[in-house]
């Protein structure tokens, strides 16, 4: 389809000019996509920065076959143009996104199933900061692990954009959570957003804790950390427990003693996001959206935003990811 005449044919996006530290993030000129069937043209109002980005500037994880090479996969913004067969959103509808790729741009292509309404009450930018990780908690959580109110949840990570997503949203439902966090600002900030007790990894082994709050053990884990991280969530879990790993900050090998995983019998699963068949992630944004944006509207729960950088400067978002600096979200606005 031909691009509505308010619409401009170039944009400013960032380009991977190689595989590289935050530097290779470079802003170049690139024609505006037009939707083909079933997408929307989003003017993007800001883009989330997640792990993933960064893993795809090192040339760790490529985008998949036939999706832009330009890096972002959630984003914030007014719709200006509709693919044939859109029947759900209306040119200047208000909205935010999960994508495949292509969100560090003044101008993106979400598919019509991934898009949202900005939650009521929320800042259109601090949109941007939901999707990839309500999105993530929620299919790795409530539907892989069937997280339950009155379970207790131990969260890898408690700080992180996911970290603290999962925290809200899990306390909003009656879990009990128990997380890890490298300092005691960070711990501070976790238990401020619902966490019974946030574990300083530094100083505190958390598998000591988790035993000693719950009696028995973890209900669920979600781990992004990995490697030795392995044998100790065993050690932490309850019998029956679920383990879900979603990243590997310590490596994805590492030598295990599976004999728990018989005794306790624990089930250990895991999942990415991208590469999901876009009727699974379809599936998603309906149970996020009937599930979780009501808690966004009730105040229970906000993307926790750290820092905004204007597009230009996507590097010092990267350098700032990488750093561990920051708490919650780091979002990049047009």
């Amino acid at each position: 389809m031909s691009l509505p005449s308010t619409v401009p044919i170039s944009q400013t996006s960032i380009e991977i000019t190689q595989p590289g530290g935050p530097e290779v993030l470079k802003p170049s000129s690139r024609a505006v996509p037009a939707p083909a069937d079933n997408q929307l043209l989003i003017q993007v109002a800001a883009a989330g920065i997640n792990r993933p980005d960064v893993f795809q500037r090192m040339g760790f994880y490529p985008p998949p076959p036939g999706v832009t090479d330009i890096p972002g996969l959630e984003v914030s913004g007014t719709v200006v143009a509709l693919g044939a067969g859109v029947t759900d959103w209306a040119i200047g509808d208000q909205v935010c996104a999960l994508l495949s790729g292509g969100g560090y741009a003044e101008y993106a292509i979400a598919e019509e199933s991934l898009c949202l309404p900005i939650p009521e009450g929320l800042d259109l930018e601090d949109a941007a900061a939901l999707p990839e990780t309500c999105f993530t908690v929620w299919h790795n959580l409530f539907e892989r692990a069937e997280l339950k109110a009155g379970e207790w949840l131990l969260v890898h990570g408690g700080s992180s954009g996911i970290g603290t997503t999962a925290i809200q949203m899990a306390t909003a439902m009656g879990v009990n959570v128990i997380t890890t966090a490298g300092s005691e600002e960070k711990c501070a900030v976790c238990e401020e957003l619902g966490a019974v007790k946030a574990v300083n990894y530094n100083q505190q082994d958390f598998v000591e804790v988790c035993q000693e709050l719950t009696g028995n053990g973890v209900n669920v884990v979600l781990d992004m950390v990995g490697g030795d991280y392995m044998q100790r969530n065993f050690n932490a879990c309850a019998p029956q427990a679920r383990i879900v790993s979603i990243a590997f900050l310590r490596g994805s090998k590492t030598e295990l003693d599976l004999l728990p995983l018989m005794l306790k019998q624990i089930v250990l699963t895991g999942s990415t996001l991208r590469a999901q068949p876009l009727e699974n992630k379809a599936r998603i944004a309906a149970g996020v959206e009937s599930q979780v944006w009501p808690l966004i509207a009730e105040g229970k729960f906000k993307p926790v935003v750290h820092s905004r950088f204007a597009l230009a400067e996507a590097n010092k978002g990267h350098a700032l990811m990488e750093s561990s600096q920051h708490i919650g979200k780091i979002i990049l606005t047009n």
